[in-house]
């Protein structure tokens, strides 16, 4: 597959070459790509096929694999997200394509870690065996002989060469957990939540990576620099406002014998560099779940992180026990984590907590978690009206519309900005 940063040369093919290219709605993927594509379409066509197999993983584990209703909503993903799925389908040759071409780019981000591999490949296999069961009695004969069974390694092999174009390799390292859903840095809700009220909304409204942070913080009256990250840019996209967060952590530290002072020469700086306010003034966004799960682990006398992820199971069950969750539902949550569905996992306690049978959207990000609780708990009602509840204006992400292909490189390069220089020094020791 080659790339360039302008137009796309696209291959100029007839009728009866491109039904030979992609004969069939499914295919082993046996021979990469090789036209010219822009950046713009790599970064869109790399998206969509994340968010499909985001849909594959959850609906595999919420649904019966092959039932009626799996099957029924695999389809209309697929369709929404315009990927091949049927044979004897008009004008499927621009499906198809996107589908060869969209496996290739997540091979390359997917294939850097066993775990990444490992969660691809079962995403990719559930994804064909959706298709081959579709697949019309006449065409699997046709579809076989056609689809050469031979086996070569992983993609992981033609790495070193891409590593070497700096355009593709940031996003590459970055895809496997980017986040393509709202995006939270937007103050929308700065000022609709006082001070007062977080302790009572960490244990309704926060999701158990936050609601630990919350209860370390009060409890040491300190948080190591991964955990005020994670932590001080959740309360951000809540709507905690810069005077407000420069207020809430300077009262904690003090609390905790750290003199005045010490924290206005080397806390409160980072806080407004958080904000916008300081060196690049780049409005830092919070993290997503799969930022927190793949990136920057806890160590020994941390509390960032992902519980599903990082916690010993024997402790998760704990703590999970302390939030007055019933003994079967605490089986189901601890084998979606044994399963590695650690996001599921979460959107399982979700459900628990809030005593609903389906929460009617994909967990992805805590400030979705905390936003959809606060819809659940509250309606539409306005935050200054209410002692204890924020209001919940945020649209769900299963209902936005697809952003253009140029917006979402944007976002994505926006959601990049908190690798870049200055935020590792943030709320640093």
């Amino acid at each position: 597959m080659q790339f360039s940063g302008g137009n796309r040369r696209r291959l100029r093919l007839g009728g009866d070459q491109r039904n030979a290219c992609y004969p069939h709605s499914l295919q082993f993927y046996l021979e990469p790509p090789s036209e010219n594509i822009s950046l713009i379409e790599f970064e869109s066509l790399a998206i969509d096929r994340v968010k499909l197999l985001k849909t594959v993983e959850n609906l595999g584990v919420s649904h019966v694999k092959g039932t009626e209703q799996y099957q029924s909503k695999l389809e209309a993903e697929i369709r929404r997200l315009k990927f091949s799925f049927r044979e004897n389908v008009e004008n499927e040759y621009e499906r198809r394509r996107r589908d060869h071409i969209s496996h290739f780019i997540l091979r390359l981000a997917y294939c850097q870690s066993e775990d990444l591999r490992r969660w691809f490949i079962q995403q990719e296999m559930d994804l064909l065996r959706f298709r081959f069961s579709i697949l019309p009695k006449d065409k699997i004969q046709s579809f076989l002989k056609d689809s050469h069974l031979h086996f070569e390694a992983l993609t992981a092999r033609s790495l070193p060469a891409v590593q070497s174009d700096e355009r593709l390799q940031p996003l590459l390292n970055h895809l496997s957990h980017s986040y393509t859903g709202q995006d939270y840095s937007t103050q929308g809700n700065a000022g609709k939540i006082s001070l007062d009220q977080i302790d009572s909304l960490s244990t309704k409204s926060f999701p158990p990576c936050m609601r630990q942070l919350h209860k370390a913080l009060r409890e040491n009256h300190h948080l190591r620099h991964g955990g005020r990250m994670q932590y001080g840019l959740f309360l951000k996209g809540i709507g905690l406002t810069l005077e407000q967060a420069l207020q809430f952590w300077k009262q904690e530290f003090i609390r905790g014998k750290m003199d005045p002072d010490k924290f206005d020469k080397g806390y409160s700086y980072n806080i407004r560099h958080s904000f916008g306010k300081e060196g690049k003034r780049t409005d830092y966004t919070p993290f997503s779940c799969m930022k927190i799960i793949l990136t920057n682990p806890p160590g020994q006398g941390d509390y960032h992180g992902c519980p599903f992820r990082h916690s010993d199971p024997e402790l998760l069950k704990q703590k999970l026990q302390s939030y007055k969750i019933s003994p079967d539902g605490i089986s189901q949550i601890l084998d979606l984590v044994k399963g590695t569905h650690y996001q599921v996992a979460c959107q399982k306690y979700f459900e628990m907590t809030h005593n609903v049978d389906d929460c009617g959207f994909s967990l992805s990000h805590p400030n979705q978690f905390f936003f959809e609780s606060q819809r659940i708990l509250t309606g539409s009602k306005d935050i200054r009206k209410e002692s204890i509840q924020p209001e919940a204006p945020q649209p769900k992400p299963s209902v936005q519309k697809n952003k253009d292909a140029s917006s979402a490189l944007a976002s994505l390069n926006s959601s990049l900005e908190v690798d870049m220089e200055g935020l590792e020094d943030y709320f640093n020791e």
